[in-house]
C-alpha cells in the first residue's frame, strides 16, 4: 500500500494583506501530477485545509476542483481529510456525502452515540487497493475541541477526555483489522517533542496541555500522519509518527522549512517500510532582508536583481525588511520604497527593531498590526497597559479557556 501524507494548506491565507491563491494552485497542480505519477492508494490531508472558519469561495473551489480532478486521473484513490484547528469541521463535513461519491472522505467533528459511546465507525475509513481489496484502516482524528472530549462519563480533565477517544477508536480498529492490514491514524494537534512555528501556528489547547503525548498511539498504530506543525518532523524520532509539514511557507519564519508531501509505503503484511520527502516546488520565494542598520539593510535592498523581461508580478518575490534603529525614523517607508524601484521584489512589510528592548513597530511608527500578534500576545500587552505588571499564569490560562469557547462558537456557526 502506498500512501500521500500532506497537511496545513490553509488555502485561502493572505501574507500581510497579499493573496496566496497563485501559489497554491501551483501545488495543488504538482499534487495532482504526483498523485498521477505515483499512484498512490489513499491521500491523507491532515487539517487545516483552509486558513479560517469561513474561506472565501475562491479557496473552496481550489479544493473541490482538486479532488475532482484527483478522481477523474486516478478513480481508484481515496481521499482522507480532517479539519484542523484552523477550519470549521462542520463546514468540512457538509459536502460529505457528495464526496464519498469521488472516494473522497471529510471528516470534522466527534460524534457520541445515545448510550455514550464513541461512534467510531464514522471514524474508521477502509484504505482498498486498486483492486478493491481492502489494504488497511485510517483512523481519524479531526482536531478534538475542549467541548467534544470532556462532559458526562468523560469528566472535565481535556488529556483524559483525549485519551479514551484514541484508546477506544484504537481498540475498534484493531477490532476490524484483519491479517496483513495496516492502521493507520491521520490527527491534527500539537504532540510533545514537535518544534513549533511561532509567527504561524495558533496554540491548540490549554496551559500545560498544550502538547500530547506520542503514547496515545500504541504500537498497533503502523503510521500516524500528523498536521498543525508546519515544520516537517518526526515525533521523538518515532519512525511511525510524523509531520508532513505545510506545503508553503506560510510566514516569513519558515523560509528555510524543506516544504513537502510524504509518501509513505507498507509492505504486502501491512507493514512500514519506507517514509519519503517529495519536496514541493516554490511557485513564489520568500525573503528577509535584516534585521540590521538602515545603511546596511538600504546596500543589500540595492544588490537585488531587477525582474526580467517576461517576469510577472504573481512570480516575484514576497520581502519583508527589517531596520535596527536607535529613534523612530519618518522617512523609513519612503527611503526603503525608493530602494526597491526596479527591483525584483514584492514589498509586504517593513519592521523597525529598536535598541533597548523597545517593543518592534512598524515602519510609520504604530504598533504592529493586529494579524501580526496572536490573541495571547494581545491579551498580555492589555492586562500590562491595564495594570501596569505582566499576567499571571491563571490569568493567561482564562483567557485560553475563553478563546477555545469563542473559537468553538465561530465553528458552529
Amino acid at each position: 500500500m502506498r500512501l500521500l501524507h500532506t497537511s496545513d494548506w490553509h488555502l485561502g491565507q493572505s501574507l500581510h494583506g497579499q493573496d496566496r491563491d497563485y501559489e497554491h494552485t501551483c501545488f495543488l497542480k504538482w499534487l495532482l501530477g504526483r498523485v498521477v505519477a505515483l499512484r498512490p492508494d489513499a491521500l491523507l490531508v491532515a487539517g487545516d485545509i483552509f486558513d479560517t472558519v469561513n474561506p472565501p469561495l475562491k479557496a473552496q473551489e481550489r479544493l473541490y476542483e482538486f479532488i475532482v480532478a484527483a478522481h477523474e486521473q486516478l478513480p481508484s484513490l481515496t481521499i482522507v481529510m480532517i479539519a484542523g484547528n484552523h477550519d470549521s469541521g462542520s463546514r468540512i463535513e457538509l459536502p460529505a456525502p457528495l464526496m464519498r461519491r469521488l472516494r473522497a472522505h471529510a471528516l470534522g467533528r466527534l460524534l457520541w452515540l445515545d448510550d455514550g459511546e464513541l461512534d467510531t465507525e464514522r471514524l474508521l475509513i477502509p484504505l482498498p487497493g486498486k483492486r478493491g481489496k481492502v489494504l488497511g484502516w485510517c483512523l481519524a482524528l479531526p482536531f478534538l475541541r475542549p467541548a467534544e472530549v470532556t462532559g458526562g462519563v468523560l469528566g472535565d480533565d481535556y488529556l483524559s477526555g483525549i485519551a479514551t477517544v484514541h484508546a477506544r477508536l484504537i481498540a475498534a480498529a484493531n477490532a476490524k483489522r484483519k491479517r496483513g492490514q495496516a492502521l493507520v491514524a491521520i490527527s491534527h494537534a500539537h504532540m510533545a517533542g514537535g518544534s513549533v512555528s511561532l509567527d504561524s501556528e495558533r496554540s491548540l489547547v490549554i496551559g500545560s496541555a498544550e502538547a500530547l503525548p506520542a503514547s496515545l498511539f500504541d504500537s498497533s498504530v503502523d503510521y500516524v500522519a500528523l498536521g498543525h506543525l508546519h515544520k516537517p518532523q518526526r515525533v521523538n524520532a518515532d519512525f511511525r509518527l510524523r509531520y508532513s509539514g505545510s506545503p508553503i511557507p506560510l510566514s516569513f519564519s519558515e523560509v528555510d522549512y524543506p516544504h513537502q508531501v510524504l509518501q509513505v509505503d507498507f509492505d504486502d503484511k501491512g507493514k512500514l517500510v519506507d517514509v519519503h520527502a517529495l519536496r514541493v516546488p516554490r511557485a513564489v520565494e520568500l525573503k528577509r532582508v535584516g534585521p540590521a542598520p538602515l545603511p546596511q539593510v538600504l546596500a543589500q535592498l540595492a544588490e537585488l536583481p531587477a525582474p526580467g523581461l517576461l517576469a510577472e508580478d504573481v512570480h516575484l518575490p514576497w520581502l519583508e525588511v527589517r531596520v535596527s534603529l536607535d529613534q523612530p525614523q519618518p522617512d523609513l517607508r519612503q527611503q526603503v520604497e525608493t530602494a526597491l524601484l526596479g527591483k525584483a521584489a514584492r514589498l509586504v512589510r517593513i519592521a523597525a527593531e529598536y535598541q533597548g528592548g523597545i517593543r518592534a513597530q512598524e515602519a510609520d511608527g504604530a504598533l504592529l498590526e493586529l494579524d501580526q500578534m496572536t490573541p495571547q500576545e494581545l491579551f498580555a500587552r492589555a492586562w500590562h497597559d491595564q495594570y501596569g505588571s505582566e499576567a499571571d499564569e491563571q490569568a493567561l490560562n482564562d483567557f485560553a479557556l475563553l478563546l477555545q469557547e469563542v473559537q468553538l462558537e465561530d465553528d458552529d456557526t
